[in-house]
C-alpha cells in the first residue's frame, strides 16, 4: 500500500472541514449562514493560494459546479412536485383511510400507519408526510385512548426508513448516488437497493409497531388543551372611576404591572401615544387583550366598563358576554429556515403580518418551560411551538404562504380537481426513473413542467418549495467533498482507517464504516455526512481492493440512520415538539433501532455483495 503523503491544502481543507461539521451543529447559527461562511472560506482560499498537482488545477469554478449538480436540480425539482401534490390534496385518500382505521382497529392501524408512511416517503420528501400524519394521529388517539407518545415517534421514523429505499427517497440518497456517478461508478437504478432496505427496514418497522410504543412513557402533547383563549377588549373611562384624570403608568401600577394596553383612543380619529406620563381622561378608550378572567378583574380595579372590541355599544355582562366569533387556535411549528426562526415575535412583526394573537410556547429543548406571557421578546428556536389564535381565514392565510408550518388539528385537506392530475404526473416522474426511459433528473423537471402546464403548481408555491438552507448546505458539502478528493485528503483519511482495521475482515471494515457515518448523521446535517462520506468510502474500497458499491451504501444506509436525536433529521424536531417528547425518548428507541439495523446492513450488505 504506497504512502499517501497530504499537502498543505489538504490538511487546510481538513480542518475547514472539521469547523464546517461544528458549525452546522450550532442552534444559534442558522444553518445557511454556515454554509455559506465554509462556502465563502474555501473559495477565497483556492482564489489567493491556487492548487495544481498532478495536472489538476483546483479553483472556485470547480466549487461553483454544485450549484448545477445534477443530483441538487433533481432534489428542486422533486420539492416542487412534491408542494404540487400537498397543494392539490392529493394525499387526502390517505388521511380518510388512516382516519377510518384508526377509529376501528387502532393497533392494526399503526401497523397500516407505519407501512403507508415508509412506502409514501420512499418516493417523496417525508415532511409534508409528517405533517399530514400528525394532527391525525393527535386528534384519533385522544378520541380512541391510544397514547399519542406511542404513535408519533414511531411514525417519523418509519418514514426516514422508508426513504432509504429507492434513489429518490431522499435528498441524502441522491447525493450519494449522484457524487458515487462522478466518481467513476455504475449509475444507481431507482430500486437498485430496495432489496436489502425492505428486508432489514421490515424488521425495523415490525419493532416500531411492536415494541417502540412499550418503551416510549406516556406523554401529553404540548398546548393539546384549549389554552384560555386572549380576547380584544375595550375598557372605556367614566367620569367616576379610577383612571380619570390618572397617568397611565399610575393606571397600570393599579393592576400591579399586569394589563397590556395596545393602543389608546380619544375620539373618533386621535389615538395617543403609550406615554406613560399621558394622562387619561373621561371618554377614553383603553384598547387591552387577555383573558375574559383578567379584563373582568380590570374592570372592577380601575371602575372602567368593558366593552368588545368589535361592539363598543353593548358592555360586557352576563347577558353579553366576550365573544369569539369564527376564532380558532393553531400550532405553528418553527422550523429552520422559517421568518421566525432565531428571530423574536417582535423582529419578525408576527402579528401585524399575519393577524394572529400569539398566546403561548413550548420550547422544544426545555419542554418542561411553558411561556405565557410576553412572548414578543422570546427568540425562537428550531422545534418550538407556537399557540396562536385568530381567524379561520387568517390561519389559512398563514398555511398557504409555505413559509410556516401549521397545525391546526382538522383533517380536511384540500382535493381539488387538479388532484388525480397530480398523482398522474408524479407516477410519470417515478416510472420514466424506474423503467430506465430517462434520468430521474430528466423526469422531475418535466414533472414540474407538466405540473405548472396543467395549473397543479403556481410560480409562487413553486418558489416556496425550494429551501436556501438545503440548497447551500448540498453546494458547501459538494465543494467540500471535491476539495477533500482533490487534494488527496480523502484517500489519506481512507489509508488511515484501512491501516486501524487492516488485520479485520472486509464485512467487519464495512460495519465499522455503517457506525462511524450513522454517528456522524446524528450530530450534522445527513447530506453533509453523506457528501464528505462518500469520497472517503469509495477510497477505503479501493484501498481493500473491494467491490466500493457496498461501501457506497454503507455511507447511504448510515447517513440515513439520524433516528437517536430529535436534531438529527427536520421531521425528528417537528415530533418533538408536537408530541410532546423528551430528549431522552429519542433515546429509549433511537439507539436500539440504530443498532437493530446497523446489525442487519452489517450482515446482509456482505452477503448481497459476496464480500470475503
Amino acid at each position: 500500500m504506497p504512502p499517501v503523503t497530504p499537502d498543505i491544502h489538504g490538511v487546510a481543507v481538513l480542518l475547514l472541514t472539521a469547523v464546517a461539521l461544528f458549525l452546522f451543529t450550532r442552534d444559534w447559527l442558522p444553518l445557511e449562514t454556515s454554509s455559506l461562511v465554509i462556502l465563502i472560506i474555501l473559495v477565497t482560499g483556492f482564489q489567493l493560494f491556487p492548487y495544481e498537482a498532478d495536472g489538476v488545477v483546483l479553483g472556485p469554478a470547480q466549487f461553483f459546479a454544485g450549484f448545477g449538480n445534477e443530483a441538487l436540480i433533481t432534489i428542486c425539482a422533486l420539492m416542487m412536485v412534491g408542494k404540487a401534490l400537498e397543494t392539490t390534496g392529493s394525499l387526502q385518500p390517505l388521511a380518510v383511510v388512516v382516519g377510518h382505521a384508526w377509529s376501528t382497529r387502532p393497533l392494526l392501524a399503526l401497523l397500516v400507519t407505519l407501512f403507508a408512511g415508509a412506502v409514501l416517503s420512499a418516493f417523496m420528501n417525508n415532511t409534508p408526510i409528517v405533517v399530514l400524519l400528525m394532527p391525525i394521529l393527535v386528534s384519533v388517539s385522544l378520541r380512541v385512548k391510544f397514547p399519542v407518545s406511542g404513535v408519533m415517534l414511531p411514525m417519523g421514523l418509519a418514514t426516514i426508513i422508508g426513504g432509504m429505499s429507492t434513489t429518490i427517497g431522499t435528498s441524502t440518497n441522491l447525493l450519494v448516488v449522484g457524487i458515487a456517478a462522478d466518481m467513476g461508478l455504475k449509475s444507481f437504478g431507482m430500486f437498485d437497493f430496495v432489496l436489502p432496505v425492505a428486508i432489514v427496514g421490515g424488521v425495523a418497522i415490525l419493532f416500531l409497531w411492536i415494541v417502540a410504543p412499550k418503551m416510549l412513557p406516556d406523554r401529553v402533547p404540548p398546548l393539546a388543551d384549549t389554552t384560555p383563549r386572549v380576547f380584544a377588549s375595550q375598557l372605556f373611562i367614566t367620569e367616576d372611576c379610577f383612571a380619570a384624570g390618572k397617568t397611565l403608568s399610575e393606571v397600570l401600577a393599579k393592576t400591579s404591572g399586569q394589563m397590556r394596553v395596545d393602543k389608546i383612543q380619544r375620539s373618533e380619529s386621535l389615538f395617543l401615544a403609550k406615554l406613560p406620563s399621558v394622562t387619561l381622561l373621561p371618554g377614553d378608550r383603553l384598547f387591552v387583550k387577555d383573558s375574559p378572567e383578567n379584563l373582568k378583574h380590570y374592570e372592577m380595579l380601575l371602575g372602567a366598563t368593558l366593552y368588545n372590541v368589535s361592539d363598543s355599544e353593548h358592555p360586557i355582562d352576563e347577558d353579553t358576554p366576550l365573544q369569539a366569533e369564527g376564532q380558532q387556535l393553531a400550532e405553528v411549528v418553527v422550523t429552520r429556515g422559517s421568518p421566525l426562526h432565531l428571530r423574536s415575535l417582535a423582529a419578525a412583526r408576527f402579528s401585524a403580518s399575519y393577524g394572529l394573537l400569539p398566546l403561548a410556547i413550548h420550547r422544544a429543548r426545555a419542554p418542561s418551560s411553558q411561556v405565557t406571557g410576553d412572548l414578543s421578546s422570546i427568540r425562537l428556536r428550531a422545534g418550538d411551538v407556537l399557540l396562536v389564535q385568530g381567524t379561520s381565514d387568517a390561519i389559512e392565510t398563514l398555511k398557504s404562504s409555505g413559509s410556516m408550518l401549521v397545525l391546526d388539528g382538522t383533517t380536511n385537506l384540500p382535493h381539488t380537481h387538479r388532484a388525480n392530475r397530480a398523482l398522474g404526473i408524479m407516477a410519470f416522474v417515478i416510472l420514466a426513473a424506474a423503467f430506465g426511459i430517462m434520468p430521474i433528473s430528466v423526469s422531475s423537471l418535466i414533472g414540474v413542467g407538466l405540473m405548472i402546464a396543467f395549473d397543479c403548481l403556481t410560480w409562487r408555491d413553486a418558489g416556496s418549495a425550494l429551501s436556501t438552507q438545503v440548497i447551500l448546505i448540498i453546494v458547501t458539502s459538494l465543494a467540500l467533498g471535491k476539495a477533500l478528493m482533490s487534494t488527496g485528503m480523502a484517500d489519506y483519511l481512507a489509508v488511515g482507517f484501512v491501516s486501524m482495521v487492516a488485520d479485520f475482515p472486509i464485512p467487519i471494515i464495512l460495519s465499522a464504516f455503517i457506525l462511524i457515518m450513522t454517528l456522524l448523521t446524528n450530530v450534522v446535517s445527513n447530506n453533509a455526512a453523506a457528501v464528505i462520506g462518500t469520497p472517503i468510502a469509495i477510497a477505503i474500497a479501493g484501498r481493500l481492493g473491494a467491490d466500493p458499491i457496498p461501501f457506497v451504501l454503507a455511507v447511504l444506509f448510515g447517513a440515513n440512520m439520524s433516528f437517536a436525536t430529535p436534531f438529527g433529521y427536520q421531521t425528528n424536531l417537528l415530533i418533538l415538539s408536537a408530541g410532546g417528547y423528551k430528549f431522552s425518548d429519542f433515546l429509549r428507541v433511537g439507539i436500539p433501532l440504530t443498532i437493530l439495523m446497523w446489525l442487519g446492513f452489517s450482515f446482509l450488505l456482505p452477503v448481497l455483495y459476496e464480500l470475503g
